[in-house]
């Protein structure tokens, strides 16, 4: 086998595998968009109280096996970059960074979900209590 004709076949081996890097990082990335939340389950929640309300809400906005896709396609995104794979990677640059803003937004949102079903049981208690103490105080005038 001639020079050229490895180089060739060198260059035709690179193509298939920037090809397949392509294909890798797109897959994954569907599937992260995939495992996201359903919009209903977020938006629809059955419960009997507040509290019932917020845990249904904290549960359905867990970004789920979408962050370990997302992770994968940034390994292979990452990588296919650096080996200068990518004739024009700008639209998976632009996925990338847009299903990873939606996950933080929605980490950032059950985080906030937690705190206000962690605070919501301490202000009715502390209601509860309020009100007894008013009631006391009434029967001692």
């Amino acid at each position: 086998m001639s020079m050229s004709q490895s180089t060739l076949d060198d260059d035709d081996l690179f193509g298939e595998a920037a090809t397949e890097m392509r294909s890798d990082v797109e897959e994954h990335l569907e599937a992260a968009r995939d495992a996201l939340p359903d919009p209903d389950a977020i938006w629809d929640v059955e419960a009997d109280n507040t509290l019932g309300a917020l845990n249904a809400l904290r549960s359905s906005l867990d970004p789920g096996e979408a962050e370990t896709h997302l992770r994968d396609a940034r390994k292979w995104y990452t990588m296919g970059e650096r080996a200068d794979a990518f004739e024009d990677a700008g639209d998976l640059e632009a996925e990338l960074e847009d299903v990873g803003e939606l996950i933080a937004e929605l980490t950032d949102a059950r985080e906030q979900v937690s705190d206000l079903a962690g605070t919501v049981p301490e202000i009715r208690s502390e209601l509860e209590s309020a009100g007894e103490n008013a009631s006391d105080d009434e029967g001692d005038e």
